[in-house]
């Protein structure tokens, strides 16, 4: 079995893609310093895989420490980099913690990539990097506006470190911009939990569902959309994963692809901030407490995917769709209640 790296392997994202790594033939070890996320993700890990994951519990940015890992690792094959703040709000009030740590820790794994020969790497990255754009569906090719925000900004400039180290590196790698990763995991074992009050709508619809937040702001309602509300694409957390495990046997076949790549991954559809209440309250049963308030710093009015190039590139498709995403949510928050 070819052994890969995944940071933040604790986080959301991160502890769906280790399932569909392992369900795909790969071993896997992690590193994650629980700064953003939860020790149990593990626990569910193994309920649903059968496969303790051995995580690395030390800070990206202390290069010596992620040296450790890869001395006590050096058959690693392939790195999944997850590690990063990043929400939003706190990114525009606090931009220089975000581009310290994001970009510091990027760095140290780019480092030990070229001393441990480690030649495939998967980068996430976001949807956010589009800022504003001009014209809907976004693809690869969209022109990047100016970030709205610090963290998006650490996604472009991610993107740059990659494009321009690939050769010199001898990397083979791919940035995954993904959209709105949302939904859990069927067995409702593993799903997305925020150390503090969430920034991102599914949680906070579910959690206001579930009366732990009395009630909910949409940010914006003046928006020139088709109800006033922001419009994201919004996309299953395991159709994410399994792109990631894809990324990673698209890069090990040893295939003639360029040094970098860039690929969206999407639903292809744009679904507004009251769409998805709308439909959370059809799918539950439950009215949600919410109001209109003012506009967010650092939002995008809309962004959607093209994937078609993913689609293509990777030979992945979605198996989930919005329903899937707001069901295994609500599954997953009521997992948490009863905790």
């Amino acid at each position: 079995m070819k052994k890969i790296l995944v940071t933040g392997g604790g986080g959301y994202i991160g502890s769906h893609t280790l399932v569909d790594l392992i369900e795909n033939g790969f071993e896997v070890i992690s590193i994650d310093n629980f700064s953003r996320s939860y020790e149990s993700s593990f626990d569910g890990v193994e309920k649903i895989t059968g496969k303790k994951v051995k995580n690395y519990n030390i800070d990206l940015c202390d290069l010596e420490a992620v040296k450790s890992v890869f001395q006590e690792n050096k058959d690693i094959e392939g790195i999944i980099h997850f590690a990063a703040y990043k929400s939003v709000p706190e990114s525009v009030e606090k931009p220089i913690f975000y581009y310290k740590n994001n970009m510091d820790s990027l760095f140290n794994i780019l480092e030990c990539c070229k001393e441990f020969k480690v030649s495939n790497f998967v980068f996430s990255s976001s949807c956010s990097v589009y800022g504003n754009p001009d014209s809907l569906p976004v693809t690869e090719a969209t022109p990047l506006k100016k970030a709205e925000c610090a963290y998006a900004a650490t996604k472009q400039m991610g993107e740059v470190v990659l494009e321009d180290t690939a050769s010199s590196l001898q990397l083979n790698s791919i940035a995954l911009r993904y959209f709105n990763p949302v939904g859990a995991h069927d067995t409702a074992l593993i799903g997305e939990q925020g150390i503090d009050r969430p920034n991102n709508l599914l949680p906070i619809v579910t959690q206001t569902a579930a009366g732990i937040i009395d009630k909910m702001s949409v940010w914006g309602s003046d928006y020139d959309t088709r109800d006033g509300s922001c419009i994201r694409d919004y996309i299953h957390v395991m159709d994410i994963a399994n792109a990631h495990t894809k990324a990673l046997q698209y890069l090990l076949s040893e295939n003639e692809s360029p040094n970098f790549q860039i690929l969206n991954l999407g639903s292809g559809n744009g679904v507004s901030v009251i769409e998805i209440i709308e439909s959370f309250e059809k799918i539950s049963g439950i009215k949600l407490n919410y109001e209109l308030g003012p506009r967010r710093a650092g939002d995008v009015i809309a962004v959607y995917a093209d994937n078609s190039k993913a689609k293509s590139v990777l030979n992945w498709d979605l198996k989930h769709n919005t329903d899937s995403m707001l069901k295994t949510a609500w599954a997953w928050q009521k997992t948490l209640l009863n905790k």
